[in-house]
This record gives structure tokens, C-alpha cells and sequence, in this order.
């Protein structure tokens, strides 16, 4: 077997472990739908690289409006690497206490939310600090991690408590501890993450979920959609409508922030 067969090997085996998950998966559907229904969102946060899955729910094709993608630059711009904004400040800053609730500060959050924090380890800070302040408000918590490698990964919080200790459901990658999932002979350090596919496979079966449930109870959402599907019009149409509706539910979260500070 070769690495790369391997590593689709092991990748079918994800698809497995997300299958496995689908109570769980209906549950945060459940809770998610609810919250877009009701008019409010689901916040949807991750530091490092974990960003992508942030990105995967929305917004591009395929996703709708009712989740507000909250991704700090300081913690997830990676492409420089090095020198200023580089991959070393990220990862320092994803460790300091206090970080997120300047973070949540921004919006007037409600019970009526959902949230769904990202964290292959589920052991920065950061993350696990975010799911603290969505846990304070009232609103359901739904985490994604990968069960494997955050038990066998010592958790940098101040009191040792890891991202699932603040969410009302868990969800697995289902990649290894590590994250990488392939062997090289001749090398001592395993290759290919599998946390961004496991991860990927929850996102869209979560968004599925949801969009059945949102157009069931009357309330179908206006999906971003290519031209090649719907027609250039139509494609057109939807995302100007999508977007629109994007920027009222932000300004719901905006409306009244710091009122009760007064």
C-alpha cells in the first residue's frame, strides 16, 4: 500500500466514525435549527487551523445564512509563517486567558443562540474559554474535537479542563492522536492530518441536517448556490437575498450591546 492509499484508507475509516455519530448529529441540528428559526444564530468559533471548518458551515456554496463565523485574524493567519503575524504569536495567543471574553464582548449574545466550537485537542485556551462564555449566557454548546488525541493531550486551561467540559454534546473527528495518519518508513514523524476531514464530514452533515429541519418547519434557508445549478439569475439573486439576510441577524447581535452597562 502506498501513502497516499493509506491515507484514503484511513480517511473512509473517518467516514465511518462521523456515521457513527448521527444521534448527536441530529441533536446539534436540532439545537441549531431552533436558534436560525428563531431568528437569532449560531456562533461558530476556532482557533489554528481548525478556522477551516469555521469556514466550511459558512459562508460558501452549498450554506446559508443563521451562523456567525467568528474568526480572530490574531490566532488563525498562518500563512506567513514567520516574522510579524507569524505562526509563533498565534499559537502563544491561543494560550492567553481573558482573550475570549474580549472576543464575546462584541456581540450581545442571548439563550436563544447556539454555539459550536472547534478544537482538535480541545485543549488551548482560547476555545475552551469561548465555550465557557456561550455555557454563561445560556445557550447550548456543541463541540467538535478528536476524542483520541485531546485524551492523550494535556490541556494548557489554568484549572486542567478541556473544551468538552463546557459543551452539552461532543462531537469525534474521529482522527488519531497526533492528528497525522500516515507512516513513512525511514521516518520517525507520521504525515497527513486527518482532523480537517473528519472535521468537514460534521460540518456538512450538521448543515444538512439543519437545512431539512429549517425548510420543514416552513422556514426553507436561502442557500448560496453556483450558476451551473440554479441559473445565473437565480444564482445572483440568492446571493445578494443570502447575504441581506446574513447582515440583519448580525445587527440583532449588535442592537442593543452594552445597554445594560449603562
Amino acid at each position: 500500500m502506498t501513502p497516499a492509499e493509506d491515507y484514503l484508507r484511513q480517511s473512509r475509516g473517518l467516514v465511518d466514525v462521523v456515521e457513527g455519530q448521527m444521534p448527536a448529529i441530529r441533536q446539534a441540528a436540532d439545537w441549531f435549527a431552533a436558534s436560525i428559526a428563531a431568528g437569532r444564530m449560531v456562533h461558530v468559533f476556532a482557533s489554528g487551523h481548525s478556522r477551516i471548518m469555521v469556514e466550511e458551515m459558512w459562508p460558501r456554496y452549498g450554506s446559508f445564512p443563521g451562523f456567525n463565523p467568528i474568526v480572530e485574524l490574531s490566532l488563525t493567519f498562518h500563512n506567513l509563517v514567520v516574522g510579524a503575524n507569524g505562526q509563533r504569536q498565534a499559537m502563544f495567543l491561543e494560550n492567553v486567558s481573558g482573550l475570549a471574553e474580549r472576543i464575546v464582548r462584541n456581540f450581545e449574545l442571548s439563550p436563544r443562540d447556539a454555539a459550536l466550537v472547534i478544537s482538535s485537542s480541545g485543549c488551548n485556551v482560547v476555545p475552551i474559554e469561548m465555550a465557557e462564555q456561550f455555557r454563561e449566557v445560556g445557550m447550548k454548546v456543541v463541540a467538535i474535537v478528536s476524542g483520541r488525541h485531546s485524551e492523550q493531550t494535556t490541556s494548557n486551561h489554568a484549572g486542567g479542563k478541556k473544551l468538552q467540559d463546557f459543551a452539552d454534546l461532543t462531537l469525534d473527528t474521529g482522527a488519531p492522536p497526533g492528528d497525522a495518519m500516515v507512516r513513512i518508513p525511514n521516518l520517525d514523524t507520521p504525515v497527513s492530518p486527518g482532523s480537517t476531514v473528519g472535521g468537514c464530514l460534521l460540518i456538512n452533515a450538521i448543515k444538512a441536517e439543519v437545512a431539512l429541519r429549517l425548510t420543514q418547519s416552513g422556514h426553507p434557508p436561502k442557500v448560496l448556490s453556483g450558476s451551473a445549478v440554479v441559473g445565473a439569475q437565480r444564482a445572483k439573486e440568492l446571493f445578494e437575498s443570502a447575504y441581506d439576510e446574513h447582515g440583519r441577524r448580525l445587527a440583532e447581535l449588535y442592537r442593543n450591546l452594552g445597554k445594560s452597562d449603562d
